[in-house]
């Protein structure tokens, strides 16, 4: 009876067994380990797609061969090695041979750049089933790997619903740091030089950027928040934590903008984001020290603006082209 899963597939699931016995944690290491230990008495196919591995492992670097693998069926026997190398065809291994396959596991299994405009949200599920959520004028890329699922965030604030999947952890990365989840709801804003992590669910870890801007991960994350807990990082490093309602977390998916002690500055780049006609901030050296703290309703803008003044000791000005600037009363 011939076997169900061509000896290419054999061969790649065999490489990321080994990969996972020298590569993994102590428990997927010691899980693969077991697994091959069938594989040497399984099938002639079986064996010689390990014999295979091993030798390409043994000849090459074999660090990007980590991943998550369903666990292989048994094969009844009907090849021997010649057979699985020539199935594999010349030109897959010929590649796996020159880098130990090193190419193929380190290209990406989905891609996808992801943009919106002004006042336009955007919801979007991802093919490992988590969610992701853009706000107005985000910018982003999302790259899945046979190891790993990374979103780099460019500008912008992205809402996370994260599909656990412990064998491929999930991160984002902003100029100012990175967040890194296996499954939780969470959200993350690069904006005004800085970045603001919020937990609605669940733990994520994050780490700060180096002073060059990029994203660093050595030892233990410096911090790790759970629900109702937020940080935020800028070029100085991570700030102490804050506490924030759950329910607010990447509340302008539901209609509101909510703020928490939220400097005046990054109050109007947020409300820039849905308003027709922008609202700036005056030149005083006291506006940037002002904060606020509630819940909006993003249909109200001009509720908004009429009851700044009561929270805040401001005003707002308007010009003949119907520009807005918030100044010092």
């Amino acid at each position: 009876m011939a076997s169900s899963e061509p000896p290419r597939k054999l061969l790649e699931t065999a490489l990321l067994l080994v990969g996972r016995t020298h590569r993994g944690d102590p428990a997927s290491a010691m899980a693969a380990g077991q697994e091959l230990e069938r594989w040497r008495t399984g099938s002639p196919e079986c064996r010689a797609a390990l014999e295979t591995a091993e030798h390409l492992w043994a000849s090459t670097d074999g660090s990007f061969l980590q991943s998550s693998v369903p666990a292989p069926q048994r094969h009844d026997p009907q090849r021997a090695r010649r057979n699985t190398l020539g199935l594999l065809g010349l030109g897959g291994l010929t590649a796996m041979l020159w880098g130990g396959g090193r190419w193929y596991w380190q290209q990406p299994v989905f891609e996808l750049a992801l943009h919106t405009e002004h006042a336009q949200q955007r919801d979007m599920p991802l093919p490992d089933g988590s969610e992701v959520s853009l706000a107005p004028h985000t910018r982003a890329r999302i790259v899945m790997y046979r190891d790993r699922r990374e979103v780099q965030l460019e500008k912008g604030e992205m809402r996370f619903r994260v599909a656990q999947d412990v064998d491929r952890p999930f991160t984002v990365v902003t100029a100012w740091g990175h967040v890194r989840v296996l499954g939780t709801v969470f959200s993350v804003s690069a904006r005004i030089g800085q970045m603001r992590v919020e937990v609605a669910e669940g733990r994520v870890a994050v780490w700060p950027a180096d002073r060059a801007g990029t994203p660093t991960e050595m030892g233990p994350a410096p911090i790790t928040l759970t629900a109702g807990e937020a940080v935020e990082a800028d070029q100085s490093g991570l700030r102490a934590r804050e506490q924030v309602p759950a329910d607010s977390v990447a509340a302008w998916r539901n209609g509101w903008l909510v703020f928490n002690n939220t400097p005046l500055d990054q109050v109007l780049d947020q409300w820039n984001d849905y308003l027709s006609r922008p609202l700036r901030l005056g030149s005083h050296p006291r506006l940037r020290q002002l904060r606020l703290s509630g819940s909006f309703p993003l249909r109200q803008p001009q509720a908004f603006l009429a009851g700044l003044p009561d929270m805040l000791p401001v005003r707002v000005q308007h010009n003949a082209a119907g520009d807005m600037t918030v100044e010092l009363r």
